[in-house]
């Protein structure tokens, strides 16, 4: 049985403003090596640098328990999303100020729906 007690951070991925207000909500953390638990993306950020940061926060940190990434962010790597079968980290797409939330995209909702059999 894995030991899961060591997953106590939440990592975020969205844009500026959405992770600023998570960083004021107390969850922003550095470790001793520079490890941040959150990653800004702006215009310039790539789809490579998303999957990157994704696949660190996903399948390389073990501090981690809950990714929050912002729904559109999440479109752009989608694939990556949805291979992301574990139970830990969760991934949980967030709205953000100017882009609403879309059920129809949200890959636990249509796992919720698979196993529903709707």
């Amino acid at each position: 049985m894995a030991d899961y007690t060591k997953r106590t951070l939440i990592a975020v991925i969205g844009d500026d403003n959405t992770v600023t207000g998570m960083l004021l909500a107390g969850t922003g953390q550095v470790n001793d090596n520079g490890d941040k638990n959150f990653f800004v993306v702006d215009t310039k950020t790539t789809d490579a640098q998303i999957e990157s940061v994704f696949e660190e926060f996903t399948e390389k940190r073990d501090d981690i328990a809950i990714v929050l990434i912002s729904q559109y962010i999440a479109d752009r790597i989608r694939g990556r999303v949805e291979a992301c079968t574990k139970a830990f980290p969760a991934i949980l797409e967030i709205p953000s100020k100017e882009h609403p939330y879309d059920p129809e995209k949200d890959t636990i909702l249509k796992r919720v729906r698979k196993i529903m059999g709707e």
